[in-house]
């Protein structure tokens, strides 16, 4: 699988590289967060907002609005889903980690083929923004010695419990959590326990491609 950069052209409809923003106390928090054999995720992370410089970080990327500061950390080559929320979502990496992505209009008739997905490398200490309408989920390692390390920043609960009373539509039935949309591949866990499958095709791994 081809392997673009976040500073590549074909990663502009998809997100941006965010600058401007003194990082290095966030990611020194981020370092002392456990990197588990899979991969677990935090919403939100006290160590991460008592970082210096972390409340106005979050107050710009969210324009005032509340955030949470959460991390993604372990090690991963597949996809196994995706997900979307109503705002963007921002990723700040201790190592170099990639991205699998897609974008929330080529889901036809409430499905995507996991063919439309495309794999992005973000350096080490790049933040970058990726949009409300792109499909994401787990970051994938670059160095399996290594694993990854991701702050997750986000509007404030999203990811937490919460389950709409009624499935009106299609997009009801994707609901898996507060502000999260989920598309399971039939191969994946989630699927497993409940969630929506909505990706056919290869549930892709990029193990070979590192």
């Amino acid at each position: 699988m081809m392997i673009y950069s976040v500073t590549d052209e074909a990663f502009r409809p998809y997100g941006r590289v965010v600058t401007g923003y003194a990082t290095e106390a966030l990611l020194e928090a981020l370092k002392k967060t456990p990197v588990p054999a899979a991969t677990v995720y935090t919403p939100r992370e006290e160590s991460l907002h008592r970082a210096e410089g972390a409340e106005a970080i979050g107050t710009g990327l969210f324009g005032g609005m509340p955030f949470q500061f959460g991390y993604c950390n372990g090690h991963n080559t597949r996809l196994n889903c995706l997900e979307f929320h109503r705002d963007s979502e921002f990723n700040l990496g201790t190592e170099d980690f990639i991205l699998l992505l897609a974008k929330q209009d080529e889901i036809v008739d409430g499905v995507l083929d996991t063919s439309r997905v495309k794999a992005f490398r973000v350096p080490a200490g790049v933040l970058v923004e990726v949009y409300a309408t792109t499909l994401h989920y787990a970051p994938c390692h670059t160095d399996p010695a290594k694993g990854f390390q991701v702050l997750v920043a986000l509007p404030a609960g999203t990811n937490t419990d919460w389950r709409p009373g009624e499935n009106v539509n299609v997009m009801d039935h994707m609901l898996w959590a507060r502000n999260k949309w989920l598309l399971a591949h039939p191969d994946s866990d989630e699927a497993a326990q409940g969630a929506v499958v909505a990706l056919k095709g290869e549930n892709t791994d990029i193990a070979s491609d590192l």
